[in-house]
């Protein structure tokens, strides 16, 4: 089903050690609108959604996979040259005595990933609807993630991050205009 490109989809680059910026950005690594939710979300909606549906769902699911890389990979950047000292000051002390710098899915104040935030409901339209809220709710966080930065180059990051999710939410939408239309179709048995 897929093919592995051992590159990131879009570069990762920050301009400075911050275990506090790292412990934001947990929000979108194992939080309830993270990257891991959706990706789960839409692969697992896929098999209640009508045919015409299915591809967009397995595509965006699949590109949620590689967001949630990217957030990985900023939080090791952020994280791999501080000291004891500073993962403690910025909160992360709790996760260094349990797992060193191992990544872990829980959100930014430590509460841990739930199948709880996988929402389906069975009924297309729902879950579309509920798909643009999720992509809303994560590019607003995006946005006050920037917002909570001064790294100009861990911001282009999250930008790119920011209006991928603009983007699956205008799909979505359309999806749901689709899925309209079809229902309001006259079917002749």
């Amino acid at each position: 089903m897929w093919v592995y490109e051992k590159k990131l989809q879009y570069p990762v680059r920050v301009s400075k050690c911050d275990p506090h910026m790292a412990k934001l950005l947990a929000e979108q690594y194992g939080g309830a609108d993270g990257e891991l939710a959706a990706a789960l979300r839409y692969l697992n909606q896929r098999y209640t959604i009508p045919d015409k549906i299915i591809g967009l769902l397995n595509d965006i699911g699949t590109e949620e996979f590689a967001h949630l890389e990217m957030i990985a990979t900023m939080i090791y950047k952020l994280t791999k040259d501080a000291s004891v000292e500073q993962l403690e000051a910025a909160g992360l002390g709790p996760n260094y005595a349990q797992r060193d710098s191992a990544l872990f899915y829980t959100n930014s104040s430590g509460v841990p990933f739930t199948a709880a935030y996988i929402a389906s409901k069975g009924d297309p339209i729902a879950d579309l609807y509920e798909d643009i809220a999720a992509e809303e709710k994560a590019r607003a966080t995006y946005q006050w993630l920037i917002d909570l930065t001064d790294d100009v180059d861990l911001q282009d990051s999250l930008k790119f991050l920011r209006e991928r999710e603009i983007v699956h939410s205008l799909r979505f939408r359309e999806a749901v205009e689709i899925l309209k239309d079809d229902r309001e179709t006259k079917k002749i048995f």
